[in-house]
C-alpha cells in the first residue's frame, strides 16, 4: 500500500518580505530592487549590518504567562494567525488531541536573556517581565499548542538552519503513521546579539547584502522571521511530496566540500516523491553567500541536477533566519506553486559576477518567468555539524 499523501493546506508567513503571503509574494517577485533586508545599528550600534528584521509591529503577548513571551513567539502569534481559521476547522473537525505541533528554531528566547543580563548584574536579580523559561529550546512549540488550543504531540526541532526543514519531514511522518489528523509544522527564529556575535566570529557576516555564488561573496545576512503551515492528508494546493534527511558529521561548521550529504539528502528526496531531477522545475538553495557553503552545494547541484534548472537564493531578501530557515523558503516555495499564475521564478540577486571555480548554475534572474506552470520545486536547508534537510514541493 502506497504512503498517504501529505499536503501543505494554509501558509502563514512572516519575515523581513512582509506579512502574510500576498505582502510577501508581492516582494519577492518584485523585480525593480530587492526588498527586505536593510541596513541597521538596532543591534550593533556603530556598525552598521544588513539584517533580515521585521519592522511591522508585532502582536502583543501580555496575555500570555510570563514563560511564553519574547520576540519568537511574537513572531509565531504573526504566523499563526493567519491560519488559525483553518485550524479551528481541523480541531473541530478531528478533535484537539490529533492536531501535533512541530517546530524548529535556533535562538528561541536567547534574546530576551541578553537583554535582561545586564540588568541582573547591576541590580542583583533578573527584571520584571522576564523569566528564564523564555529561552528554552521547547517554548515555541509549548506556545503554538497554547495558542491554538491543540493537546496532540508537541515538540521542537534545533538542529540549525535545518531544523524548521526536519520539522516539516516530522510532521509528515505523523500524519503518514495516522498518529495524527493535522500538524502545525514550521519554525520561527529572532534577531538577537548572539547569532550576530557568534557568526561574526566565525568571520562570516556580511555588512552589505549578502552576495551569494559571487566570486566576491564574503558572508551572511542574518534575519529572524517564522513560517506555520497547516499539514493534513486532505488534498490542498500544494503537496510535502518529499524530503531528504542525511548528517555529514565532518565538521561542526564547515560542510562536507563535496556536497555527500547534500547530494544524498537531494536523491532520498527525489526518490521519496517518485521523481527525477529533470521534473524539477526550481530550486531554492541554501545559498548563505560563505565561500563554503557555496561551493559545495554548486557541487551537489552539479551532480544531481540537469544545467539549466533554475535555482536561485532568497536569504538576500529575507537574510539566514537560522533555525526557521527552512520553512521561511518553504513558504516562498509554497508561494511559487500555489500564488503564481505568472509563473515567477523567486530571482538571485547578487552582482552577477560568477565564481570561476564553481560549477555553472541556471540563476533566476529579477523578473524572470518559467514556461509552464511550476509543478515541482526543491528547497535546500544545510546546517552546522552536516545536517542536511531537503524539502520537495509538489503543486496539489
Amino acid at each position: 500500500m502506497s504512503a498517504p499523501l501529505v499536503f501543505l493546506n494554509e501558509l502563514g508567513i512572516t519575515c523581513a518580505l512582509g506579512m502574510g503571503g500576498d505582502a510577501v509574494a508581492a516582494a519577492l517577485f518584485a523585480s525593480d530592487a530587492p526588498a527586505g533586508a536593510r541596513v541597521s545599528e538596532a543591534l550593533t550600534p556603530g556598525r552598521p549590518l544588513v539584517l533580515g528584521a521585521v519592522t511591522a509591529p508585532l502582536p502583543d503577548l501580555s496575555d500570555c504567562p510570563l514563560q511564553l513571551r519574547g520576540r519568537n513567539n511574537a513572531l509565531l502569534r504573526s504566523a499563526y494567525a493567519q491560519i488559525a481559521p483553518a485550524v479551528a476547522a481541523a480541531i473541530a473537525r478531528h478533535g484537539s488531541d490529533r492536531v501535533a505541533v512541530v517546530l524548529g528554531t535556533s535562538t528561541s528566547g536567547i534574546g530576551e536573556s541578553e537583554q535582561a543580563l545586564p540588568f541582573k548584574h547591576a541590580h542583583g536579580h533578573w527584571p520584571v517581565g522576564f523569566h528564564y523559561a523564555q529561552q528554552e529550546i521547547g517554548t515555541p512549540a509549548r506556545f503554538i499548542a497554547t495558542e491554538a488550543g491543540v493537546h496532540g504531540p508537541a515538540w521542537t526541532i534545533s538542529t540549525a538552519c535545518s531544523s524548521s526543514a526536519k520539522a516539516l519531514a516530522s510532521g509528515a511522518r505523523l500524519l503518514r503513521a495516522g498518529i495524527v489528523d493535522a500538524v502545525i509544522a514550521g519554525g520561527a527564529d529572532s534577531l538577537c546579539r548572539f547569532t550576530i556575535d557568534g557568526f561574526s566570529a566565525l568571520e562570516s557576516v556580511s555588512a552589505a547584502r549578502c552576495n551569494p555564488f559571487s566570486r566576491h561573496r564574503n558572508g551572511i545576512n542574518i534575519g529572524e522571521g517564522a513560517t506555520l503551515f497547516l499539514m493534513t492528508r486532505e488534498p490542498g494546493p500544494v503537496r510535502l511530496a518529499g524530503w531528504g534527511e542525511t548528517a555529514d558529521a565532518h565538521h561542526i561548521s564547515a560542510p562536507e566540500p563535496q556536497g555527500v550529504g547534500a547530494i544524498a539528502a537531494i536523491q532520498q528526496a527525489l526518490a521519496r516523491a517518485g521523481l527525477h531531477a529533470d521534473d524539477i522545475d526550481y530550486v531554492n538553495l541554501h545559498g548563505t553567500a560563505t565561500p563554503q557553503n557555496d561551493a559545495m552545494e554548486s557541487r551537489a547541484l552539479a551532480a544531481t541536477m540537469p544545467a539549466g534548472t533554475p535555482v536561485s537564493s532568497t536569504k538576500p531578501l529575507t537574510g539566514h533566519t537560522l533555525g526557521a530557515a527552512g520553512a521561511i523558503e518553504a513558504g516562498l516555495s509554497w508561494l511559487a506553486l500555489a500564488n503564481n499564475p505568472r509563473h515567477r521564478l523567486p530571482p538571485h540577486w547578487w552582482d552577477g559576477e560568477a565564481d570561476p571555480e564553481l560549477p555553472p548554475l541556471h540563476f533566476a534572474a529579477p523578473g524572470e518567468h518559467a514556461a509552464r506552470p511550476l509543478r515541482h520545486v526543491l528547497s535546500h536547508s544545510f546546517a552546522f555539524g552536516g545536517s542536511n534537510a531537503v524539502l520537495l514541493l509538489g503543486a496539489g
